[in-house]
């Protein structure tokens, strides 16, 4: 086996860019995902290190320190952090000449030509499920014997592999938790709705649902949810309990883990009796009835999508939800005391001034404890970017999703509604949601409930302030 290195390389100050992230980009209070598809094939890889360099403040000098030990470097890589990846691959190439070097994400998946056609110091690049193809590679394999992989061959002429089958029995995956325990200081992981510290993971891969802007079911996962069995996921849970004594949240990031509701609720009832908390990523649709499971054994939040509250802009984007049941939903986690991080997308195809308003509205009417805000992004590998191009809405200077600091922009433009019109309905967004006497006062009683939550609380509106500021300066 090849000494093997599993990076997320230095990036923009706070960045996160880990797998766990469905937008790369720094965000409005300090957060960071685990790089859980780094840890994946870390966990397959006997002897490998994982390093996630921006939670940890590891610098490109430490890096490259520790560069000099290893064979072999897989780095996770997305759109908006690509350049800085390379660069430091090309960096790590300087100093260990003898490193082979390749990339998995979402990028390479849907453009590997292009992505080592930017510099020869890429060797490979892993496209799909990449876990057994980085196996593999780790083992010494010879290049052009491994699905799922495109490389440079020895005479510099770039190769595609036939594809790698998607992995039908999930159970084959190692836990990832003891790749975390081993590599990474777990309270380095904030999210802000989640308890802390938390530990994020995945029961399955792929998502059944279309929506358009989605990128990982689009480029990696799939439209097939592939779970895990019940007693495998619990196990991993158990040893966790046992190995992280600190965890105060289990999160279950798949991309909707209530897709298979008889799943959902026998994993809920397994967890009941483990005593955790937990909390995972929901559509809006989920029945009251397992809703009451869901609480009664543990469950403490979802995430959920609602993107917008214009029906036909939830059309445009095959989010395959109504409006209605949306509400009724909220309303049926709000009676059982199930809290709600909601999350909305600004930008979207369909959206007018007037339409934005309306999302507004619709937020602060159904009232979800917390929100997060984001611009549309158009990542290539998607149908909103084939969508984007073909209709003009994006453009060579907004291309890069991001700007020279990490924030998101706003990529999308169209006739009625400009780039700027809809990058500053984020911050009305917000000042609309949070600013209401109403919302002042839930937050101000979590705060005096627990000094904890008050000191956490008092970090995140000076790190969400200072955001603001920041925004408004790059925009003008």
């Amino acid at each position: 086996m090849m000494r093997t290195l599993f990076l997320q390389a230095p990036s923009f100050e706070g960045f996160d860019g880990g797998a766990g992230s469905r937008y790369q980009a720094r965000r409005e209070i300090r957060s960071f995902w685990y790089p859980t598809w780094l840890a994946q094939p870390a966990a397959l890889v006997e002897g490998s290190k994982l390093i996630d360099a921006p939670p940890h403040g590891t610098t490109l000098a430490d890096v490259l320190a520790t560069a000099r030990d290893y064979d072999l470097a897989i780095l996770h890589t997305s759109a908006p952090s690509f350049a800085s990846d390379v660069k430091t691959i090309e960096a790590m190439k300087s100093v260990n000449r003898d490193l082979k070097a390749g990339l998995i994400g979402a990028k390479v998946a849907v453009d590997p030509a292009g992505s080592l056609a930017a510099s020869n110091a890429i060797d490979f690049v892993a496209g799909n499920e990449f876990d057994f193809t980085i196996r593999e590679v780790a083992e010494g394999r010879d290049l052009a014997d491994i699905h799922g992989l495109s490389f440079r061959n020895a005479a510099g002429r770039i190769v595609h592999n036939p594809p790698r089958a998607p992995l039908a029995n999930m159970d084959e995956l190692p836990f990832v938790t003891p790749v975390y325990k081993r590599d990474l200081a777990i309270e380095r992981y904030f999210i802000g709705y989640l308890r802390h510290p938390y530990v994020s993971l995945y029961t399955g891969r792929g998502c059944k649902s279309r929506c358009t802007f989605c990128l990982w079911p689009q480029t990696v996962g799939g439209h097939r949810y592939r779970t895990r069995s019940v007693g495998h996921v619990i196990e991993e849970i158990a040893w966790a309990q046992k190995a992280l004594p600190q965890v105060k949240e289990f999160f279950f990031d798949d991309d909707t883990f209530t897709d298979d509701l008889p799943r959902t609720e026998a994993i809920a009832k397994a967890l009941g009796k483990l005593g955790v908390t937990w909390s995972c990523n929901a559509k809006a649709n989920v029945p009251r009835e397992t809703l009451q499971v869901m609480r009664d054994n543990g469950l403490r939040l979802l995430l959920v999508g609602y993107e917008s509250g214009n029906q036909q802009i939830l059309f445009n984007i095959k989010k395959g939800m109504r409006v209605e049941f949306a509400r009724r939903f909220t309303k049926d986690c709000h009676d059982l005391g199930i809290a709600i991080h909601g999350t909305f997308i600004l930008g979207l195809p369909g959206e007018t001034k007037e339409t934005i308003e309306e999302t507004i509205r619709f937020a602060t009417e159904i009232n979800p404890h917390t929100i997060q805000v984001s611009l549309a992004a158009p990542y290539p590998g998607t149908f909103l970017h084939k969508q984007a191009l073909e209709n003009g809405w994006l453009d060579d200077a907004h291309a890069d999703l991001v700007d020279a600091h990490g924030v998101q922009i706003a990529p999308l433009h169209y006739p009625h509604l400009s780039h700027t019109e809809i990058f500053d309905s984020v911050e009305t967004f917000y000042r609309r949601f949070y600013f209401r006497s109403g919302k002042i006062a839930s937050i101000v009683g979590e705060m005096v409930r627990s000094p904890q939550m008050m000191k956490r609380r008092l970090r995140e509106g000076v790190e969400f302030f200072q955001f603001l500021r920041e925004r408004r300066q790059a925009a003008h």
